[in-house]
Protein backbone atom coordinates (compact mmCIF):
# COMPACT_ATOMS: atom_id res chain seq x y z
CA UNK A 1 0.00 0.00 0.00
CA UNK A 2 1.37 3.42 -0.94
CA UNK A 3 1.92 6.28 1.49
CA UNK A 4 -0.81 8.26 -0.25
CA UNK A 5 -3.37 5.49 0.14
CA UNK A 6 -2.42 4.95 3.80
CA UNK A 7 -3.08 8.63 4.46
CA UNK A 8 -6.36 8.59 2.55
CA UNK A 9 -7.52 5.42 4.37
CA UNK A 10 -6.60 6.87 7.79
CA UNK A 11 -4.09 4.08 8.32
CA UNK A 12 -1.11 6.43 8.39
CA UNK A 13 0.62 7.10 11.70
CA UNK A 14 2.07 10.55 12.26
CA UNK A 15 4.90 11.86 14.43
CA UNK A 16 4.89 15.47 15.61
CA UNK A 17 8.39 16.62 16.52
CA UNK A 18 8.05 19.42 19.04
CA UNK A 19 5.03 19.62 21.34
CA UNK A 20 4.70 23.35 21.99
CA UNK A 21 2.08 25.92 20.94
CA UNK A 22 2.17 24.62 17.36
CA UNK A 23 2.89 20.90 17.74
CA UNK A 24 0.30 19.97 20.35
CA UNK A 25 -2.70 21.60 18.59
CA UNK A 26 -1.55 19.99 15.33
CA UNK A 27 -1.43 16.57 16.96
CA UNK A 28 -4.98 17.01 18.25
CA UNK A 29 -6.18 18.12 14.81
CA UNK A 30 -5.04 14.78 13.38
CA UNK A 31 -6.46 12.90 16.38
CA UNK A 32 -9.91 14.42 15.87
CA UNK A 33 -9.95 12.93 12.40
CA UNK A 34 -8.98 9.46 13.59
CA UNK A 35 -5.20 9.48 13.01
CA UNK A 36 -2.70 7.98 15.45
CA UNK A 37 -0.05 10.47 16.57
CA UNK A 38 3.22 10.03 18.44
CA UNK A 39 4.50 13.29 19.91
CA UNK A 40 8.29 13.46 20.18
CA UNK A 41 9.98 16.07 22.33
CA UNK A 42 13.21 16.46 24.28
CA UNK A 43 11.25 18.02 27.16
CA UNK A 44 10.27 15.12 29.40
CA UNK A 45 7.82 17.33 31.30
CA UNK A 46 5.67 17.80 28.20
CA UNK A 47 5.88 14.11 27.35
CA UNK A 48 4.85 13.11 30.87
CA UNK A 49 1.97 15.59 30.85
CA UNK A 50 0.52 14.19 27.62
CA UNK A 51 0.91 10.58 28.74
CA UNK A 52 -0.85 11.47 32.00
CA UNK A 53 -3.65 13.34 30.21
CA UNK A 54 -2.60 16.78 31.44
CA UNK A 55 -2.34 20.04 29.51
CA UNK A 56 0.50 22.55 29.83
CA UNK A 57 -1.06 25.08 27.44
CA UNK A 58 -3.89 27.12 28.90
CA UNK A 59 -6.26 27.18 25.90
CA UNK A 60 -5.95 23.43 25.27
CA UNK A 61 -8.22 21.48 27.65
CA UNK A 62 -6.74 18.53 29.49
CA UNK A 63 -9.99 16.65 28.84
CA UNK A 64 -9.27 16.52 25.11
CA UNK A 65 -5.74 15.23 25.65
CA UNK A 66 -7.10 12.63 28.04
CA UNK A 67 -9.81 11.61 25.59
CA UNK A 68 -7.34 11.08 22.74
CA UNK A 69 -5.04 9.16 25.06
CA UNK A 70 -7.88 6.84 26.16
CA UNK A 71 -8.82 6.24 22.52
CA UNK A 72 -5.23 5.23 21.86
CA UNK A 73 -4.76 8.00 19.30
CA UNK A 74 -2.20 10.10 21.18
CA UNK A 75 1.01 9.20 22.95
CA UNK A 76 4.30 10.99 23.57
CA UNK A 77 7.93 10.01 23.96
CA UNK A 78 11.44 11.38 24.24
CA UNK A 79 12.70 8.43 22.17
CA UNK A 80 13.25 9.72 18.63
CA UNK A 81 13.98 6.21 17.34
CA UNK A 82 10.20 5.78 17.30
CA UNK A 83 10.31 7.69 14.02
CA UNK A 84 10.55 4.24 12.44
CA UNK A 85 6.92 3.56 13.49
CA UNK A 86 5.30 6.34 11.46
CA UNK A 87 4.44 7.29 7.91
CA UNK A 88 4.83 11.06 8.31
CA UNK A 89 7.05 13.25 10.45
CA UNK A 90 6.19 16.92 11.02
CA UNK A 91 8.76 19.27 12.58
CA UNK A 92 7.34 22.01 14.83
CA UNK A 93 10.35 23.36 16.74
CA UNK A 94 11.44 26.96 17.48
CA UNK A 95 13.45 29.01 14.99
CA UNK A 96 14.68 31.95 17.11
CA UNK A 97 17.20 34.66 16.33
CA UNK A 98 20.67 34.71 17.83
CA UNK A 99 22.17 37.74 19.57
CA UNK A 100 23.04 39.27 16.18
CA UNK A 101 19.51 39.03 14.75
CA UNK A 102 20.57 36.12 12.55
CA UNK A 103 18.63 32.85 12.12
CA UNK A 104 19.26 30.11 14.65
CA UNK A 105 18.33 26.84 12.95
CA UNK A 106 19.92 24.68 15.64
CA UNK A 107 16.56 23.32 16.83
CA UNK A 108 15.57 22.31 13.30
CA UNK A 109 18.96 20.80 12.44
CA UNK A 110 19.24 18.93 15.74
CA UNK A 111 15.73 17.54 15.30
CA UNK A 112 16.44 16.36 11.75
CA UNK A 113 19.72 14.79 12.84
CA UNK A 114 17.91 13.00 15.70
CA UNK A 115 15.50 11.22 13.36
CA UNK A 116 17.78 10.87 10.33
CA UNK A 117 19.08 7.37 11.25
CA UNK A 118 15.50 6.12 11.59
CA UNK A 119 14.01 7.41 8.33
CA UNK A 120 12.69 4.79 5.95
CA UNK A 121 11.42 4.62 2.39
CA UNK A 122 7.93 5.92 1.79
CA UNK A 123 7.90 8.42 4.65
CA UNK A 124 6.89 12.07 4.52
CA UNK A 125 8.97 14.76 6.22
CA UNK A 126 7.39 18.20 6.62
CA UNK A 127 8.93 21.30 8.17
CA UNK A 128 6.50 23.78 9.77
CA UNK A 129 8.99 25.97 11.63
CA UNK A 130 9.16 29.47 10.11
CA UNK A 131 12.41 30.04 8.28
CA UNK A 132 14.05 31.73 5.30
CA UNK A 133 13.28 30.68 1.70
CA UNK A 134 15.52 27.79 0.72
CA UNK A 135 15.85 26.12 4.11
CA UNK A 136 13.99 22.95 3.13
CA UNK A 137 16.01 22.58 -0.07
CA UNK A 138 19.35 23.61 1.40
CA UNK A 139 19.27 22.03 4.85
CA UNK A 140 16.77 19.16 4.85
CA UNK A 141 16.95 17.80 1.31
CA UNK A 142 20.72 17.06 1.31
CA UNK A 143 20.44 15.26 4.63
CA UNK A 144 17.57 13.08 3.44
CA UNK A 145 19.28 12.36 0.13
CA UNK A 146 22.43 11.49 2.07
CA UNK A 147 20.53 8.48 3.39
CA UNK A 148 20.11 7.26 -0.16
CA UNK A 149 16.49 8.30 -0.69
CA UNK A 150 15.22 9.82 -3.93
CA UNK A 151 12.95 12.76 -3.13
CA UNK A 152 9.60 12.38 -4.85
CA UNK A 153 10.05 8.65 -5.53
CA UNK A 154 10.71 6.86 -2.27
CA UNK A 155 10.61 9.84 0.13
CA UNK A 156 8.44 12.99 0.30
CA UNK A 157 9.71 16.36 1.50
CA UNK A 158 7.47 19.36 2.30
CA UNK A 159 7.31 22.80 3.83
CA UNK A 160 4.01 23.86 5.38
CA UNK A 161 4.21 26.98 7.57
CA UNK A 162 2.37 27.01 10.87
CA UNK A 163 -0.36 29.60 11.29
CA UNK A 164 -1.29 28.92 14.89
CA UNK A 165 -2.83 31.86 16.79
CA UNK A 166 -3.07 30.80 20.46
CA UNK A 167 -6.38 31.62 22.07
CA UNK A 168 -8.10 32.85 18.89
CA UNK A 169 -11.60 31.40 19.20
CA UNK A 170 -12.67 32.78 15.82
CA UNK A 171 -9.91 30.91 14.02
CA UNK A 172 -9.03 27.58 15.66
CA UNK A 173 -6.06 26.03 13.91
CA UNK A 174 -8.01 23.50 11.84
CA UNK A 175 -10.05 26.32 10.25
CA UNK A 176 -7.01 28.35 9.19
CA UNK A 177 -6.13 27.59 5.53
CA UNK A 178 -2.95 25.50 5.38
CA UNK A 179 -0.27 26.34 2.82
CA UNK A 180 1.83 23.41 1.62
CA UNK A 181 4.72 23.30 -0.81
CA UNK A 182 6.43 20.13 -2.04
CA UNK A 183 9.94 19.52 -3.32
CA UNK A 184 8.41 17.70 -6.31
CA UNK A 185 4.91 17.28 -7.74
CA UNK A 186 4.68 13.85 -6.09
CA UNK A 187 5.69 15.38 -2.75
CA UNK A 188 2.97 18.00 -3.11
CA UNK A 189 0.31 15.39 -3.89
CA UNK A 190 1.16 13.42 -0.75
CA UNK A 191 1.54 16.57 1.32
CA UNK A 192 -1.83 17.91 0.26
CA UNK A 193 -3.49 14.63 1.29
CA UNK A 194 -1.64 14.67 4.61
CA UNK A 195 -2.81 18.14 5.59
CA UNK A 196 -6.34 17.64 4.25
CA UNK A 197 -6.60 15.05 7.01
CA UNK A 198 -6.31 17.81 9.63
CA UNK A 199 -7.38 21.10 8.02
CA UNK A 200 -10.57 22.26 6.33
CA UNK A 201 -8.69 24.09 3.57
CA UNK A 202 -5.30 23.29 2.06
CA UNK A 203 -3.57 25.77 -0.27
CA UNK A 204 -1.00 24.07 -2.51
CA UNK A 205 1.86 26.17 -3.88
CA UNK A 206 4.48 25.37 -6.50
CA UNK A 207 7.52 24.91 -4.25
CA UNK A 208 8.81 24.81 -0.70
CA UNK A 209 10.46 28.19 -1.33
CA UNK A 210 7.11 29.83 -2.14
CA UNK A 211 5.60 28.38 1.05
CA UNK A 212 8.57 29.60 3.10
CA UNK A 213 8.38 33.09 1.60
CA UNK A 214 4.59 33.32 2.05
CA UNK A 215 4.90 32.79 5.79
CA UNK A 216 7.49 35.55 6.06
CA UNK A 217 5.36 37.94 4.00
CA UNK A 218 2.41 37.44 6.37
CA UNK A 219 4.44 38.48 9.39
CA UNK A 220 6.50 41.17 7.66
CA UNK A 221 3.22 42.79 6.60
CA UNK A 222 2.12 42.93 10.22
CA UNK A 223 5.51 44.03 11.55
CA UNK A 224 5.81 46.92 9.10
CA UNK A 225 2.28 48.16 9.73
CA UNK A 226 2.65 47.89 13.52
CA UNK A 227 5.96 49.72 13.25
CA UNK A 228 4.27 52.46 11.23
CA UNK A 229 1.49 53.02 13.75
CA UNK A 230 3.95 52.85 16.66
CA UNK A 231 6.01 55.62 15.04
CA UNK A 232 2.88 57.67 14.39
CA UNK A 233 1.90 57.21 18.05
CA UNK A 234 5.04 59.05 19.11
CA UNK A 235 4.34 61.86 16.64
CA UNK A 236 0.71 62.11 17.77
CA UNK A 237 1.69 62.20 21.44
CA UNK A 238 4.02 65.13 20.76
CA UNK A 239 1.15 66.92 19.03
CA UNK A 240 -1.27 66.21 21.86
CA UNK A 241 -3.40 63.99 19.61
CA UNK A 242 -4.87 60.64 20.66
CA UNK A 243 -3.53 58.10 18.13
CA UNK A 244 -6.24 55.61 19.10
CA UNK A 245 -8.95 58.05 18.08
CA UNK A 246 -7.06 58.71 14.85
CA UNK A 247 -6.85 55.01 13.96
CA UNK A 248 -10.50 54.41 14.81
CA UNK A 249 -11.51 57.35 12.63
CA UNK A 250 -9.39 56.14 9.70
CA UNK A 251 -10.82 52.63 10.10
CA UNK A 252 -14.27 53.87 9.14
CA UNK A 253 -13.06 53.96 5.54
CA UNK A 254 -14.57 50.82 3.98
CA UNK A 255 -11.71 50.24 1.52
CA UNK A 256 -7.97 50.71 1.23
CA UNK A 257 -7.27 50.79 4.98
CA UNK A 258 -6.77 48.11 7.62
CA UNK A 259 -6.49 49.18 11.24
CA UNK A 260 -3.32 48.35 13.18
CA UNK A 261 -3.02 49.55 16.75
CA UNK A 262 0.05 50.73 18.68
CA UNK A 263 1.36 49.07 21.79
CA UNK A 264 4.40 48.57 24.04
CA UNK A 265 6.23 46.56 21.37
CA UNK A 266 5.59 43.29 19.60
CA UNK A 267 5.59 39.76 20.96
CA UNK A 268 4.95 36.15 20.15
CA UNK A 269 7.26 33.86 18.25
CA UNK A 270 6.37 35.22 14.79
CA UNK A 271 6.33 38.99 14.32
CA UNK A 272 9.45 39.94 16.33
CA UNK A 273 11.49 37.12 14.76
CA UNK A 274 10.34 36.03 11.32
CA UNK A 275 11.02 39.23 9.32
CA UNK A 276 14.72 39.03 10.15
CA UNK A 277 14.94 35.60 8.51
CA UNK A 278 14.26 37.27 5.17
CA UNK A 279 16.56 40.19 6.01
CA UNK A 280 19.39 37.73 6.62
CA UNK A 281 18.73 35.71 3.46
CA UNK A 282 18.35 38.83 1.32
CA UNK A 283 21.93 39.84 2.14
CA UNK A 284 23.07 36.73 0.26
CA UNK A 285 21.62 38.41 -2.85
CA UNK A 286 23.08 41.83 -2.05
CA UNK A 287 19.74 43.32 -1.02
CA UNK A 288 19.18 45.58 1.99
CA UNK A 289 15.61 45.18 3.27
CA UNK A 290 15.17 48.68 4.68
CA UNK A 291 11.43 48.51 5.43
CA UNK A 292 11.84 45.32 7.47
CA UNK A 293 14.81 46.62 9.45
CA UNK A 294 13.22 50.02 10.11
CA UNK A 295 10.01 48.41 11.37
CA UNK A 296 12.07 46.14 13.60
CA UNK A 297 14.00 49.07 15.04
CA UNK A 298 10.83 51.02 15.80
CA UNK A 299 9.01 48.08 17.37
CA UNK A 300 12.03 47.10 19.45
CA UNK A 301 12.34 50.69 20.73
CA UNK A 302 8.80 50.83 22.13
CA UNK A 303 9.56 49.34 25.58
CA UNK A 304 12.07 52.16 26.13
CA UNK A 305 9.43 54.68 25.06
CA UNK A 306 7.03 53.18 27.62
CA UNK A 307 9.60 53.39 30.41
CA UNK A 308 10.34 57.01 29.53
CA UNK A 309 6.62 57.74 29.82
CA UNK A 310 6.76 56.09 33.25
CA UNK A 311 9.63 58.42 34.17
CA UNK A 312 7.56 61.42 33.13
CA UNK A 313 4.52 60.21 35.09
CA UNK A 314 6.63 59.68 38.20
CA UNK A 315 8.40 62.99 37.70
CA UNK A 316 5.02 64.76 37.70
CA UNK A 317 4.61 63.34 41.22
CA UNK A 318 8.13 64.47 42.24
CA UNK A 319 9.38 60.88 42.25
CA UNK A 320 12.42 59.37 40.57
CA UNK A 321 12.23 56.05 38.80
CA UNK A 322 15.28 54.96 40.79
CA UNK A 323 13.84 53.46 43.95
CA UNK A 324 10.22 53.53 42.78
CA UNK A 325 8.04 50.42 42.81
CA UNK A 326 6.47 49.63 39.43
CA UNK A 327 3.95 46.92 38.60
CA UNK A 328 3.60 45.62 35.03
CA UNK A 329 0.12 44.31 34.24
CA UNK A 330 0.20 41.52 31.69
CA UNK A 331 3.28 39.43 30.99
CA UNK A 332 1.76 37.41 28.11
CA UNK A 333 2.41 38.95 24.71
CA UNK A 334 -1.29 39.27 23.91
CA UNK A 335 -4.63 39.23 25.69
CA UNK A 336 -6.16 36.19 27.36
CA UNK A 337 -3.39 33.65 26.71
CA UNK A 338 -0.53 32.20 28.73
CA UNK A 339 2.03 32.65 25.96
CA UNK A 340 4.84 34.96 27.04
CA UNK A 341 7.23 34.25 24.14
CA UNK A 342 9.09 37.41 23.05
CA UNK A 343 6.71 39.53 25.12
CA UNK A 344 7.69 43.22 25.28
CA UNK A 345 6.78 43.07 28.97
CA UNK A 346 10.11 41.35 29.58
CA UNK A 347 11.98 44.25 28.01
CA UNK A 348 9.97 46.70 30.10
CA UNK A 349 10.83 44.78 33.26
CA UNK A 350 14.52 44.69 32.27
CA UNK A 351 14.61 48.44 31.61
CA UNK A 352 12.83 49.26 34.85
CA UNK A 353 15.39 47.20 36.73
CA UNK A 354 18.23 48.86 34.80
CA UNK A 355 16.94 52.29 35.84
CA UNK A 356 16.82 51.29 39.49
CA UNK A 357 13.10 50.60 39.90
CA UNK A 358 11.74 47.68 41.89
CA UNK A 359 9.73 45.91 39.19
CA UNK A 360 7.09 43.19 39.51
CA UNK A 361 4.33 41.80 37.31
CA UNK A 362 0.76 40.63 37.64
CA UNK A 363 -0.76 38.18 35.17
CA UNK A 364 -3.46 35.62 36.03
CA UNK A 365 -2.50 33.63 32.93
CA UNK A 366 1.20 33.46 33.85
CA UNK A 367 1.41 32.66 37.58
CA UNK A 368 5.16 32.03 37.37
CA UNK A 369 7.74 32.85 34.71
CA UNK A 370 8.94 29.73 32.96
CA UNK A 371 12.52 29.31 31.69
CA UNK A 372 13.16 31.79 28.88
CA UNK A 373 16.26 32.13 26.73
CA UNK A 374 16.72 35.91 26.85
CA UNK A 375 15.70 36.86 30.38
CA UNK A 376 17.15 34.38 32.89
CA UNK A 377 16.94 36.90 35.76
CA UNK A 378 13.14 36.65 35.82
CA UNK A 379 12.96 32.86 35.73
CA UNK A 380 10.76 31.59 38.54
CA UNK A 381 9.41 35.05 39.46
CA UNK A 382 5.78 34.82 40.58
CA UNK A 383 2.86 37.02 39.65
CA UNK A 384 1.98 39.51 42.39
CA UNK A 385 -1.37 38.81 44.02
CA UNK A 386 -4.07 41.26 42.94
CA UNK A 387 -5.18 42.94 46.18
CA UNK A 388 -5.85 46.55 47.10
CA UNK A 389 -2.98 46.56 49.56
CA UNK A 390 -0.52 45.24 46.98
CA UNK A 391 -1.57 47.47 44.09
CA UNK A 392 -1.73 50.65 46.19
CA UNK A 393 1.86 50.03 47.33
CA UNK A 394 3.23 50.61 43.82
CA UNK A 395 4.27 54.06 42.65
CA UNK A 396 3.17 53.27 39.10
CA UNK A 397 1.22 50.55 37.29
CA UNK A 398 1.90 49.87 33.59
CA UNK A 399 -0.78 48.26 31.45
CA UNK A 400 1.36 46.24 29.06
CA UNK A 401 -1.22 43.61 28.07
CA UNK A 402 -4.90 43.90 28.95
CA UNK A 403 -6.65 40.63 29.84
CA UNK A 404 -10.41 40.28 30.19
CA UNK A 405 -9.77 39.05 33.74
CA UNK A 406 -8.45 42.47 34.77
CA UNK A 407 -10.77 44.80 36.67
CA UNK A 408 -10.75 48.42 35.48
CA UNK A 409 -12.70 49.77 38.44
CA UNK A 410 -10.34 48.21 40.97
CA UNK A 411 -7.29 49.42 39.07
CA UNK A 412 -8.56 52.99 38.93
CA UNK A 413 -9.60 52.88 42.57
CA UNK A 414 -6.36 51.36 43.88
CA UNK A 415 -3.58 52.83 41.70
CA UNK A 416 -2.56 56.48 41.85
CA UNK A 417 -0.39 56.47 38.73
CA UNK A 418 -1.18 54.37 35.62
CA UNK A 419 0.62 54.23 32.27
CA UNK A 420 -1.71 52.71 29.68
CA UNK A 421 -0.04 51.26 26.55
CA UNK A 422 -3.19 49.55 25.22
CA UNK A 423 -5.86 52.27 25.48
CA UNK A 424 -7.55 49.90 27.92
CA UNK A 425 -8.96 52.68 30.09
CA UNK A 426 -10.45 54.73 27.26
CA UNK A 427 -13.81 56.17 28.31
CA UNK A 428 -13.27 55.38 32.00
CA UNK A 429 -13.56 58.08 34.65
CA UNK A 430 -10.22 58.80 36.26
CA UNK A 431 -8.68 61.42 38.50
CA UNK A 432 -6.81 64.30 36.90
CA UNK A 433 -3.34 63.16 35.90
CA UNK A 434 -3.95 59.59 37.04
CA UNK A 435 -3.65 57.93 33.61
CA UNK A 436 -0.96 58.59 31.02
CA UNK A 437 -0.94 56.91 27.63
CA UNK A 438 2.17 55.39 26.13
Amino acid sequence: MTTLSRIQNKEARIAILGLGYVGLPLALNFNRNGYHVIGLDVDARKVDAINEGRSYIEHIPAAEIGEMKVKGLLQASTDFSRATEVDALIICVPTPLDNHHEPDLSYVINTVESVLPYLKAGQVLSLESTTYPGTTAEELQPRVEGRGFIIGKDFYLLFSPEREDPGNKDFPSHKIPKIVGGTTAACLEVGQALYEAAFETVVPVSSTQVAEFAKLLENIYRSVNIGLVNELKIVADKMGIDIWEVVNAAATKPFGFKAFYPGPGIGGHCIPVDPFYLTWKAKEYGIHTRFIELAGEINESMPLYVVRRVMMALNARRKAINGSRVLVMGLAYKADVDDERESPSFEILELLREYGAEADFHDPHVPVIRPVRKHPYWRGRKSVEWTQENVAAYDCVIISTWHKAFNKDELLDWADCIVDTRNALAGCSSKAGQVAKA
